[in-house]
Formats: C-alpha cells, structure tokens, sequence
C-alpha cells in the first residue's frame, strides 16, 4: 500500500484516551486522505462516543465509528493506538482489543502506539528485543518486557511506531504516513 489514500486506519480506544493522541491523528490522517475509523469496545450501555482526558481532567467525547466486536481487523491497514493512563490500561483486560491488536503485529501491518499505549504492545508481546519509546513513567515497564526503551519523539521497529506525549504527534503522523508509503512487514513473531 504505497498511498496514505489508500490506507483505512483502525484507531482503538476506551474512554480515557488522552484527547489530543487520539483527535490530532485522526484529523492528520483524514487530511492526508486516509479512511479513519475510530473503534472501541461496547460497554453494557450502547457506546457512540467514548469520554477523553484532556491532561488534568475529562476532556470531550469522540464518536464511536464502529463496535470492536464487530469490525472486520482484516480490512484496515493501519492501527493506531492513543495512550492516557486510562485507556489503554482498560484495553490491555479486553479480549477482543488484545486479539486484534496481535493480528496486526503478526499480519505486519502498521502499528503506533504513543503514550501509555506501549502498555498494550508489552500486554500482546511485542515488545521484546524491539527499539520503543513511551511516556517516561513506563520506561521501566518496558525495559522489564525486554523492549530497548529511548527518549526520542518517534521509535520504529519492523513498522511498530512509538512516541512518548502529545508534544510528538506531529512527528509520530508523519512517521505514520511515512511507514504507509514503505508498505507492508514481514510478519512479526510475538514473546509468549
């Protein structure tokens, strides 16, 4: 896939997701010409849109594309995971997140991940032996998963993308879009 306007880009997210992490690639990659579906799981209350963080407090709600356990993983490119503490702290108990997220990192499609949501790739085994970043106060998290942790604004390893706060997000979309155009990986081997 070496057009970005051809991409469609799962973005996967609970309430808590840090606001920016989530709105600034979903309007980047929509601008870039991208097909941006936000997903996420339902809870026991139809869910059209989930509730952000916006640094000290709830921030605003972004609607709900589709339901996790409906979509087809298959016919996105591109998934997209926005940190907060929250968020991917409540994605990392959910079956179906953890499942889709390991069938894009086993499939070698793009994967990027910025904040806490590294949390998620430590939970579905990708981060061993693999170059990351992450918000500073996981470093350690990730360092335990045998991930090689460092302080720069954008991370890639085999098409798995990481970046450490809201003030990457330039950085890391134009990394997205960039990995887009570079096409598809190998399949990668996840730890058990």
């Amino acid at each position: 896939m070496p057009d970005i306007k051809q991409a469609k880009v799962l973005i996967l997210a609970t309430d808590g997701f840090e606001e920016t992490e989530l709105t600034v690639p979903q309007a980047k990659l929509k601008e870039a010409g991208a097909t941006v579906h936000v997903v996420a799981p339902k809870s026991r209350e139809a869910k059209e849109s989930i509730r952000g963080w916006d640094k000290t407090d709830w921030g605003k709600n972004v609607a709900v594309d589709r339901d996790l356990e409906e979509i087809d993983a298959s016919a996105y490119d591109v998934l997209v995971l926005p940190g907060g503490q929250i968020n991917p702290d409540k994605l990392r108990l959910e079956a179906k997140a953890l499942e889709v997220i390991k069938g894009f990192l086993t499939s070698g499609k793009v994967v990027a991940a910025i904040c806490h949501a590294p949390w998620l790739l430590i939970e579905a085994g990708a981060v061993k032996g693999r170059d990351v970043t992450s918000f500073s106060s996981i470093r350690t998290d990730v360092i335990n998963a045998g991930g090689r942790w460092h302080d720069k604004a954008v991370v890639t390893d085999q098409g798995i993308i990481t970046s450490r706060n809201p003030g990457d997000l330039d950085a890391f979309c134009a990394k997205i879009i960039e990995e887009v155009r570079e096409g598809r990986h190998e399949p990668r081997q996840l730890a058990a």
